[in-house]
């Protein structure tokens, strides 16, 4: 009797957002490592168009950033760059971008990949609730912010939703909330923007291709007058 096809498993996917203002190598790592530690398939990096979040001044170009993001990911076969959200008009809110993707890819599972310091405002994204409807989240360690349990992290107004093991938080869907501990690179966006604007090095902290596009395009240079 022929044996039917064996099902392939859902794909694994992370998700890694952010204006990438520029994008560094802490990004680089940080998706290394949580990609290794959570078994993803991929991860895929998405700038934002226009961040909700983040004040505008200073802010590249969706295509300067776009350009940086393409150039930082060659040589790793498991990132990918997605332009879902440069492409979308208005403001780029995640939980938006996770019903396009969940859509568009869907049966594969998602991992949403935050720094400690994004997830402590997360109270104050469009629809945050919905956002742990829709995928895991992993929320990895930042300098300078200290360890803290997650669910001291968690806004009150939806704690009730979940039950909480050791390790991780697990929402009422069954979609988790992780916390990793990451290489403790103490390396910010506004950091290589503030030292660019003064004339200073960024290399090692941004990848070689990166700092030649910042360079020949002269990004983030202080305005004289």
């Amino acid at each position: 009797m022929t044996q039917p096809p064996a099902r392939s498993r859902a794909r694994r996917i992370g998700i890694l957002g952010g204006t990438f203002n520029p994008i560094h190598l802490g990004h680089l790592r940080s998706a290394e490592e949580v990609r290794e530690a959570q078994g993803l398939d991929r991860v895929l990096f998405i700038p934002s168009a226009s961040p909700p979040h983040k004040r505008h001044d200073g802010l590249a170009s969706a295509a300067h950033r776009l350009a940086m993001v393409r150039r930082a990911v060659v040589g790793n076969p498991f990132f990918k760059v997605s332009t879902i959200e440069i492409e979308r008009s208005g403001h780029s809110y995640s939980v938006d971008t996770l019903r396009a993707l969940r859509a568009h890819m869907p049966r594969a599972t998602f991992s949403f990949i935050m720094g400690t310091d994004a997830f402590l405002e997360i109270d104050t994204w469009k629809d945050y609730a919905t956002i742990f409807e829709l995928c895991d989240l992993v929320v990895t360690s930042r300098p300078p912010h200290a360890e803290t349990a997650l669910m001291d992290l968690l806004p009150v107004a939806v704690r009730d939703q979940f039950c909480y093991p050791d390790t991780e938080l697990t929402h009422r869907t069954g979609n988790r909330i992780l916390f990793q501990h990451i290489s403790g690179l103490d390396i910010s966006a506004s950091a290589i923007r503030e030292r660019l604007a003064a004339g200073l090095s960024i290399r090692y902290l941004v990848p070689a291709a990166v700092e030649r596009y910042i360079a020949h395009h002269g990004l983030y240079r202080r305005r004289v007058g």
